[in-house]
């Protein structure tokens, strides 16, 4: 309940979907903190998100969905009732989790008014549309912070300095004796599952025959799938260093935080990288809502390749043709002006 020093007992934020957009997410609990220092600021999400979530020290707790879905109606009232929260701010709106949280009575429950279930279960609503907006996810999320009072007008710059990351702990021997200290070490990641357009085997195998060994070591991560996938991509370049399916997430974060520099598409490991301060370079369609002006990554270091005109001809195709005529000569030569400058 809120206390007669103008704070909050627990506010949640519920997000239940993937690393990148929890990533995007977490500036939202450092603006909580600075508004109101005392609260306890908890994040409903994924269990397989926790170990980014574990990563932002302006989070006091972590509730797994997951572990409640696997409860029973009843069950799964009282679980959220012990919460206790004054809050609930639902950032990735999820019907079952508005209609719980109003069955426990939550005091303050947030959501935009573009979802017709948060008209009876939502007592703030946020005139919200993020699919044509022109702002970035992570100012649309902070766009939700309104009802408590919180300066929702954030410019994009601003939210770097607000993921409040840790030092990452987890990190083997084995990980750290990866890093070359003598070369840039640059983490390819090109698969995506199907949560993004890629730039393609093609582009990344040329990326990779232009960078000298002598300048770079190249490692490449993403699932045991990714690494089927890429198979072909691996045997021809024998010589980097394949982590496909070797590395859970609390390994990935550090072994980020210990590499140089990350490519991708618009994935949770380029967020990562951009939130750990690291070159996160990441390439872009031009077309919304996908586009990088919704989803770039946010970081003092973070850079996008993106085609100027938008490709409306790739809407309806698995692939992006405008996204896939990147040169990776334009990504050697910003590579090589990161090394020279080093």
């Amino acid at each position: 309940m809120r206390t007669d020093r103008g704070t909050f007992g627990n506010i949640i934020i519920s997000r239940t979907d993937s690393i990148g957009d929890v990533v995007l997410t977490l500036p939202m609990a450092a603006s909580i903190k600075a508004q109101y220092p005392d609260s306890q600021v908890s994040f409903l999400g994924r269990k397989y998100t926790q170990p980014i979530v574990d990563q932002c020290q302006s989070i006091d707790r972590f509730i797994d969905w997951d572990s409640i879905l696997e409860l029973g109606p009843e069950e799964q009232r009282e679980a959220l009732a012990r919460e206790e929260a004054d809050v609930i701010i639902h950032v990735f709106p999820v019907k079952e989790i508005a209609e719980l949280a109003k069955k426990v009575s939550i005091p303050l429950r947030v959501g935009t008014s573009h979802r017709l279930y948060h008209l009876t279960t939502c007592n703030k609503l946020i005139n919200l549309g993020r699919k044509n907006s022109d702002l970035h996810e992570a100012q649309l999320n902070i766009k939700l912070l309104k009802p408590l009072g919180i300066d929702s007008d954030i410019e994009k710059e601003t939210l770097s300095g607000l993921y409040n990351f840790k030092e990452p702990g987890f990190v083997t021997s084995s990980i750290r004796e990866l890093i070359d200290p003598s070369r840039f070490n640059l983490i390819l990641h090109p698969k995506s599952k199907g949560s993004a357009r890629e730039w393609g085997t093609d582009n990344y195998s040329r990326l990779i025959e232009m960078l000298s060994v002598d300048d770079f070591k190249i490692f490449i991560t993403g699932t045991a799938e990714d690494g089927e996938l890429l198979s072909e991509l691996l045997d021809k370049h024998n010589y980097i260093t394949n982590l496909t399916g070797k590395l859970s997430l609390e390994e990935l974060i550090s072994f980020i935080n210990l590499a140089d520099g990350l490519i991708a598409a618009s994935t949770g490991p380029l967020h990562i990288a951009s939130a750990l301060g690291k070159h996160a370079m990441g390439i872009y369609s031009p077309m919304r809502p996908i586009h990088p002006g919704r989803w770039a990554p946010i970081g003092e270091n973070a850079k996008v390749f993106v085609a100027e005109d938008a490709c409306e001809d790739c809407r309806n195709l698995d692939s992006c043709a405008c996204m896939i005529g990147i040169s990776p000569s334009v990504v050697k030569e910003y590579l090589l002006g990161i090394v020279s400058s080093k």
